[in-house]
């Protein structure tokens, strides 16, 4: 399966990681000696079922590097333009291509078992989409401190994950629905609101469960989507937040200095 990896993102002064960035790509923030998203790149390398990569919003003058043959494109002004940008090219790449992993730049924490994993675990089935979500347990026994944003519902909270898959298909049908659902990523309320006064309703009242929730969006979307649920807290680290950044940097320091000591 090729891999789409979007790093357009550039912090505005408002942004509370403008201050690490300066007006440069998140996507290069140093995280444990290397850019943040050089992290990601080295998991896709040595992921088995990952075969080329494609990064959207870096040149090759970034200097960040993947075993796997790899193709840059330029920023394309937002998430979702990024994603279909990148899907046209793995079509170019491969016709006969039917899925593709689309991965965020900002989760260093990820590791190539669990790239393999998610792959393994969806292609079980065949959907139209793969939404991962990580409970909060999950989360929060991992990265005690990062304070992550969760969605309540009946029977569990969750954050999302921000390693996914998605038929190509999807690069051709309800864009205008997912470029507002994309737009709204970072809150759930909105998200719901989206899909309906009454999924909003439910969501807000706790009377939906996680099975239910992914029913009622695909059958408001008119799609097959399934929802992955994580044991690894990586999935759903992202850095959002200075303190998330620094919660990283800790944790992949220490990983480096066990490493070096096996």
């Amino acid at each position: 399966m090729d891999a789409i990896v979007t790093a357009g993102g550039i912090p505005l002064p408002e942004d509370p990681l403008y201050p690490y960035t300066n007006g440069e790509p998140k996507a290069l923030i140093d995280v444990a000696g290397k850019p943040m998203i050089q992290w990601v790149l080295d998991a896709l390398s040595e992921a088995r079922h990952v075969e080329r990569v494609v990064l959207v919003g870096l040149s090759p003058k970034s200097g960040v590097t993947c075993q796997k043959p790899l193709y840059f494109l330029s920023n394309q002004g937002n998430m979702l333009a990024n994603i279909l940008s990148g899907i046209h090219k793995v079509l170019e790449l491969n016709p006969q291509a039917e899925y593709v992993l689309i991965v965020s730049s900002d989760i260093p924490g990820i590791k190539p078992f669990m790239v393999d994993w998610l792959i393994e675990t969806a292609m079980q089935t065949q959907d139209d989409v793969y939404y991962g979500v990580v409970p909060r347990e999950v989360m929060e026994k991992r990265y005690p401190n990062s304070k992550r944003t969760y969605t309540r519902l009946k029977d569990m909270e969750v954050c999302g994950a921000d390693i996914n898959i998605a038929h190509v298909r999807m690069a051709t049908q309800h864009l205008d629905l997912w470029e507002r659902l994309i737009g709204n990523r970072k809150s759930p309320l909105k998200q719901a609101a989206t899909l309906g006064l009454d999924t909003l309703f439910l969501l807000l009242t706790r009377r939906i469960t996680l099975q239910e929730a992914a029913e009622r969006v695909s059958q408001r979307i008119g799609i097959r989507g399934r929802v992955i649920v994580w044991e690894h807290a990586e999935a759903g680290m992202d850095v959002d937040k200075p303190h998330q950044l620094e919660l990283l940097r800790a944790d992949l320091a220490r990983e480096q200095e066990e490493a070096g000591a096996a």
